[in-house]
């Protein structure tokens, strides 16, 4: 069966009054249909670009090179009408903040049965029952009264399940959620990672997750894109990921992981990943890791490591790969 996505050597680079920022360099990955696929790494790291622009989602000054396909179909070829009409049909999605998604001003069963007017013209009393099929859907009690309410009458965990509510309503084939568990406490974000689950078991959509936090990543994800100032450093399924992670800067990321002692329940000292993220104006050929990397050789100062297998399926973008720290 063929992917339901598959992003081949995407290149973002954006213009700017102080030069061309490379936000994303020669990323590539497929998603198939009901895949989870996580995408993390530290902020500026080139994440949630790289998730932007298979919607068209980037400003203006962004440009975008490299094949993104949906289906087969090649959406950076499309205009802006046909993008218009691909968000919301066939890929959603879920942005980090609702507060800032939804409109204060109409009620939360508007905005949904709005969405199902415009892309699947519901008459209104249809839609206002299906909106209510999609509040049950997404795990929020008494769905008739939410209806009725607005944005600042839920709490956040409420709002976040409503875009995601919003973001399923045309059953798309693919939802990217961005940061969708950033700000919630542990309970509320197990409810929201319990109802990806769901939209995957019963509408077979396929998630792509952009987060930090490895501990969602360990919960939801099938496959894992590790990146690292705007390029993959390491990709591989998630169980084998943090059983033999191969990259020093993924070896950085689990170590910075907060972990309880089993006898005594004290917290162990976190693990540092020293100096600071490179500046994306530049884009030398070296690995980009390697002023903040306790293995750096001559050869990694002297050429940038391709992406290459280093156990079956398992991918990492170093000259020294390994498991453990030296």
């Amino acid at each position: 069966m063929s992917a339901l996505l598959e992003v081949d050597g995407l290149g973002v680079t954006f213009t700017t009054e102080d030069g061309p920022v490379h936000a994303v360099n020669d990323v590539s990955l497929t998603i198939q249909r009901a895949q989870i696929l996580a995408v993390v790494g530290e902020s500026g790291c080139g994440k949630s670009v790289t998730a932007m622009s298979i919607p068209g989602l980037l400003p203006e000054n962004a440009q975008v090179s490299g094949s993104i396909r949906l289906e087969g179909v090649e959406l950076t070829r499309l205009g802006a009408g046909e993008l218009r009409r691909l968000r919301g049909k066939q890929v959603s999605v879920v942005f980090q903040e609702p507060m800032t998604s939804l409109n204060p001003a109409f009620s939360v069963g508007y905005q949904i049965v709005e969405v199902l007017r415009q892309h699947e013209r519901l008459g209104r009393r249809t839609a206002a029952r299906r909106a209510v099929e999609l509040l049950e859907l997404v795990g929020i009690p008494a769905p008739s009264r939410r209806l009725r309410e607005y944005p600042h009458q839920l709490s956040g965990g409420m709002r976040q399940r409503v875009m995601i509510a919003i973001a399923v309503a045309c059953s798309p084939k693919l939802l990217i959620a961005d940061e969708p568990t950033t700000a919630l406490d542990v309970t509320i974000q197990a409810g929201i990672l319990d109802v990806m689950r769901t939209l995957r078991a019963e509408l077979g959509t396929a998630i792509m997750l952009i987060t930090h936090d490895l501990g969602v990543v360990a919960d939801i994800a099938d496959r894992v894109v590790v990146m690292y100032a705007g390029r993959r450093v390491e990709q591989a399924g998630v169980d084998e990921l943090f059983a033999q992670p191969q990259h020093p800067y993924t070896l950085g990321l689990l170590g910075a992981v907060p972990r309880l002692s089993v006898t005594s329940g004290a917290r162990g000292r976190l693990t540092e990943i020293p100096g600071m993220v490179p500046s994306l104006h530049e884009d030398p050929d070296e690995c980009s890791f390697a002023p903040r990397c306790p293995r750096a050789a001559a050869d990694c100062r002297a050429h940038r490591p391709a992406l290459r297998a280093v156990r079956d399926e398992h991918l990492a973008a170093c000259f020294h790969p390994g498991p453990v720290r030296p």
